[in-house]
């Protein structure tokens, strides 16, 4: 059994003061018996729009805030998951980058968001960089296996399939889940789903107003939702375990009555 936590709060233009509200957050759900923090996309800098203030933003996976990440994850003994924005060679656009570091401060897995949010009138495209498709990194904590995916990601439920298909156990999803008519509804939903249709844990972290809209939760996978936040800033803490696992896919066998497979779009 390992105690997750999601940690939920509104980053804004200011680096260092994003970096202090995690550090804060991450030190919060360690002293509340967490052994993974999952963090928002974007913890690192964000605004209401998705433009060029990003790219002056980015930093590199040895910067400063990937650094106070290392030391923050090390100081508590917990691995912490949290969204950057990162240099890329292209001047003119990032990468929207998942970094998974590890208690002993160094970098256990990463992950450049696939699918760009080019929908309900936004264009994340302009400026960041698609994720190259490649074997999911994942890491793990007492022999539960952690993956990572992005925000609008959820939407497409190969990219939970493919985590699965690699022995994860828990799906780690930063998000800022952009508000909007019926917005709430389909991030609950898209949750709960990919945790049912695939029997896994779901810690999906999102920002809150006013570029998220919050409702951060752990789903088991059942699609229970063990813990949940609302609308504020802070932290909510569960217990996942392999036998909760086990005895769900007992129950329901669908990854072994499943008829096919997930291959990449050429």
């Amino acid at each position: 059994m390992v105690q997750v936590a999601v940690a939920q709060f509104a980053a804004g233009l200011d680096k260092e003061r994003n970096l202090a509200g995690v550090r804060e957050l991450v030190g919060e759900a360690a002293a509340r018996g967490a052994r993974v923090v999952v963090l928002p996309e974007y913890s690192m800098f964000a605004a209401p729009r998705v433009d060029e203030r990003f790219v002056a933003s980015a930093e590199d996976l040895d910067g400063p805030f990937a650094t106070g990440l290392a030391e923050t994850a090390r100081r508590h003994g917990v691995h912490v998951v949290a969204g950057m924005n990162e240099r890329t060679d292209d001047p003119g656009r990032i990468s929207n980058t998942l970094l998974a570091v590890g208690p002993d401060g160094k970098i256990a897995a990463t992950y450049r968001k696939i699918h760009l949010y080019d929908a309900f009138g936004m264009r994340e495209s302009d400026v960041i960089r698609p994720g190259e498709i490649a074997e999911p990194e994942t890491f793990t904590v007492d022999g539960l296996r952690f993956g990572m995916q992005t925000c609008y990601d959820v939407r497409f439920p190969e990219v939970t399939r493919r985590l699965v298909d690699a022995g994860v156990d828990v799906l780690a999803l930063p998000a800022d889940w952009v508000p909007g008519p019926l917005k709430e509804d389909h991030w609950r939903t898209l949750v709960r789903a990919r945790a049912i249709e695939n029997t896994v844990y779901v810690a999906a972290a999102d920002q809150h107003a006013p570029t998220g809209a919050g409702n951060s939760m752990i789903v088991d996978p059942m699609g229970v939702v063990v813990a949940s936040l609302g609308e504020g800033t802070g932290t909510a803490v569960a217990p996942v375990s392999a036998e909760r696992i086990a005895a769900v896919r007992a129950t329901n066998p669908a990854l072994e009555l499943r008829r096919f497979t997930v291959a990449p779009r050429t």
